[in-house]
């Protein structure tokens, strides 16, 4: 085999069409657009209209709503917290705030403060001092020995 032989595989670069060169492409005049209308012309875009129609999307009743001023917690399971004390990440004879939380790297931001949640158990008799926290949360952490204090009135 020589340099100049070298060939693809059939069929693995098919040619690309060439429009509107011709009659004797196929793909002549028109180029494949049919004959006048919108579609056949150029800068065109249709997208939802049906000829002044009222579009089906917005024919369709609208549903929900997004509260503008929602709070948006980040979000901590107590089986991650026990993880990360086992881990020796944060320390569970001090008080653990939301701040040792976010340096331990468990929570990346406190968005609008931190939520916990009762994921996973604990066993570990700690003090957490949070934004939120879920009733069983608050239960699981009691059983284990320690305390949670919820500083705003978000718990649930």
């Amino acid at each position: 085999m020589k340099l100049n032989e070298l060939r693809d595989n059939a069929g693995a670069a098919p040619k690309k069409k060439r429009v509107a060169r011709g009659p004797g492409s196929g793909k002549g005049k028109t180029a494949g657009r049919g004959i006048k209308g919108q579609k056949s012309r150029s800068g065109v875009a249709i997208k939802g209209y049906e000829g002044g129609q009222m579009p089906l999307y917005q024919r369709l009743p609208k549903r929900g709503f997004n509260k503008p001023n929602r709070k948006n917690f980040a979000v901590v399971n107590l089986g991650l917290i026990a993880a990360f004390i086992e881990a020796g990440k944060i320390d569970a004879k001090a008080t653990v705030t939301e701040d040792v939380l976010v340096a331990s790297g468990l929570v990346r931001r406190k968005l609008d403060g931190i939520r916990v949640l009762a994921k996973g158990d604990i066993t570990t008799a700690v003090n957490l001092e949070v934004t939120g926290a879920s009733k069983s949360a608050v239960e699981a952490v009691e059983k284990a020995g320690g305390s949670l204090k919820v500083a705003a009135a978000a718990a649930e």
